[in-house]
């Protein structure tokens, strides 16, 4: 990718975070520092690596993305706003009855979705089926299961993980948010996960460890993933930063779920907004 590219990718990944501070504002609450963390990773996905059909979301030639963290369904809109799978007049109903956009990601209610997250730990068993079942059908297609660090604490994750790479799913790429927060306290202090790499890699993985907010080691990172051709499944592991892009939210002890005084989401925007000026 050129640095042109680069720039251009760049301006959607801010794109990303500012729709998802604008839902933020719509609550004045919601898993905002996910969203903002993430938002290189999504942009990547869905502006780059992934075959995306915004006018059928359900077309068979799609790639999978699942939403394993439900809870980070905030970002999820964003993206599917920035590719035009959802509108952006949506923004407004964010978390509101009959909305079709619930504070937990829902298939049931969002185009795009492909699965009901929220119960951590879920997303990559499917993801598994997910892919067997695509292999099976020759078509092509890969499943990316995008997945908090918080559901390594989960014994699901680690036999779908075995299951993977028993069944050699070279099309099931699993991205992995280690911003090592959980709701209670930093992750590995809840359930110490390091060295986490090389776990990955004793489970048969073909393993890539990434800054989750250097956009160009992302998108190396996502080409060498759809490239590698292994025979095995694919991790690549972020380690991103809450609340990235706006300081004072970066520099909170809890960004885990985020209330903030209705004054701060017009001065988390404004900061977006001058950074992206300054850059551009």
């Amino acid at each position: 990718m050129n640095t042109e590219q680069l720039q251009k990718l760049a301006h959607r990944a801010y794109k990303i975070r500012r729709y998802a501070l604008q839902m933020g504002e719509v609550q004045g609450q919601g898993y905002v520092g996910q969203a903002l963390g993430w938002a290189d990773v999504l942009a990547t996905a869905y502006c780059h690596a992934m075959n995306v059909t915004p006018e059928n979301p359900k077309c068979e030639t799609r790639d999978r993305f699942l939403l394993s963290h439900g809870h980070y369904a905030i970002a999820l809109y964003a993206a599917l706003i920035e590719v035009g799978v959802l509108r952006e007049e949506d923004i407004e109903t964010y978390g509101s009855d009959d909305s079709q956009l619930p504070m937990s990601g829902m298939s049931m209610y969002t185009p795009g979705m492909e699965i009901s997250g929220g119960s951590l730990g879920q997303g990559l068993a499917i993801g598994v089926g997910m892919a067997l079942a695509l292999r099976q059908k020759g078509g092509g297609q890969y499943v990316y299961n995008s997945m908090s660090d918080g559901e390594l604490d989960e014994g699901a994750t680690w036999e779908a993980a075995l299951s993977a790479a028993h069944y050699g799913l070279d099309n099931l790429i699993c991205l992995i948010d280690v911003n090592n927060q959980q709701a209670d306290d930093n992750s590995n202090r809840v359930l110490a996960f390091e060295p986490l790499s090389d776990k990955w890699e004793s489970f048969g993985w073909h393993v890539q460890r990434v800054d989750g907010n250097d956009l160009a080691a992302v998108v190396q990172a996502f080409d060498v993933a759809r490239a590698a051709t292994c025979g095995r499944p694919k991790v690549i592991i972020f380690d991103t930063l809450m609340g990235k892009g706006v300081p004072f939210l970066e520099q909170r002890d809890k960004t885990h779920f985020i209330r903030v005084e209705p004054e701060e989401w017009e001065q988390a925007i404004a900061i977006l907004d001058a950074a992206n000026i300054k850059e551009n």
